[in-house]
């Protein structure tokens, strides 16, 4: 395997454990926490630049379904971690504990390009 896609892999799945511990750790605690914003960004980093990796590999965008998951997720990631930090810095409780009601459909939009992604990788190493 290639270090570029080795490394690509690697932010995709620290991607994967940043953003869906973040993401559950709100849902189940029912209250955003500065940590949950910190992780939010922190997966959104990691996805982007694992992205910008696959995309170089690819030599460009192919536009599909995987392609349009895939940006769209990355905006609503972006959305959704800067949401959550005007959030906490407004400081206002109810806020804080309606958060968690957007964070898991965001998340599920995420796993889409991740699942498809996995997959078109598995179908072309045949």
């Amino acid at each position: 395997m290639p270090p570029v896609l080795r490394a690509a892999i690697g932010l995709m799945v620290t991607a994967l454990t940043l953003y869906t511990t973040g993401v559950w750790a709100v849902v189940l605690g029912r209250r955003l926490q500065p940590w949950h914003a910190a992780l939010f960004w922190l997966g959104l980093l990691s996805d982007a630049a694992g992205t910008e990796l696959m995309r170089r590999m690819a030599g460009g965008f192919r536009w599909n379904l995987h392609t349009a998951t895939g940006v769209t997720a990355l905006l609503l990631m972006a959305i959704h971690a800067a949401w959550a930090t005007a959030t906490l810095i407004r400081g206002d409780e109810a806020l804080r504990r309606r958060f968690h009601r957007i964070s898991l459909t965001v998340w599920l939009v995420w796993l889409v390009p991740f699942v498809t992604g996995l997959l078109l990788g598995r179908a072309r190493r045949g």
